[in-house]
């Protein structure tokens, strides 16, 4: 995938009110699909954003349960956090993919072990928005760019990782404006399970 023109969006830290709907508009509006990672806890929360987003022909992968750093926690406590966030999943839209993207980026060996056990393949991405304190979209966009080559995966957040609420909107934005810079320049938006079919040395552990 690397080099190509294909860019998978990714989403973490979901599913947050209003701005994962806010973000499901302007995806849905420029016939993008886009994999979102969510936290189980949140999910049990709010299930029906959650569904919006698996009915809207988005991917849904697993974030763990709380967002836990999971280099510190026992095998015992990183395979709760990915069982935990899993049946929440389930229980609010069924079936989903068997993605899991650690929090913070943490793992190590044991992490990748359990989750393998599980059934899950971890993702991690090449290209971030910086956009956890909300920077103006302008700021979140260059960032994007001078990271992005092609066949790239790009982390942003439609969430916050200490509550529901977190002001997501100009990561709204971004979105918005990424999608018109880079369709412009003949790139198409996949899922990232379509790009670690067509790469997974790219973006999977």
């Amino acid at each position: 995938m690397r080099g190509s023109k294909q860019i998978a969006l990714t989403y973490d830290d979901g599913p947050n009110d209003p701005h994962t709907l806010k973000l499901l508009d302007v995806l849905a509006k420029h016939d993008v699909r886009a994999t979102f990672f969510m936290i189980g806890r949140y999910v049990q929360q709010r299930p029906d954003i959650a569904r919006a987003v698996a009915q809207a022909g988005h991917v849904v992968g697993n974030h763990t349960f709380t967002h836990a750093l999971l280099i510190f926690q026992s095998a015992a406590q990183t395979r709760t956090q990915l069982v935990d966030c899993r049946k929440a999943l389930q229980d609010a839209i069924g079936e989903h993919s068997n993605l899991f993207r650690p929090p913070f980026g943490g793992r190590r060996p044991a992490t990748i072990r359990i989750a393998r056990e599980l059934g899950l393949q971890t993702v991690m991405w090449n290209v971030t928005g910086y956009d956890w304190n909300a920077p103006p979209a302008a700021v979140i966009e260059k960032k994007v760019v001078r990271q992005m080559h092609g066949g790239d995966v790009v982390l942003l957040h439609d969430g916050g990782n200490r509550a529901l609420g977190a002001d997501r909107a100009q990561t709204v934005i971004a979105t918005e404006n990424l999608i018109r810079r880079y369709k412009d320049l003949g790139y198409e938006f996949v899922t990232v399970e379509t790009a670690i079919s067509h790469q997974p040395s790219a973006v999977s552990l």
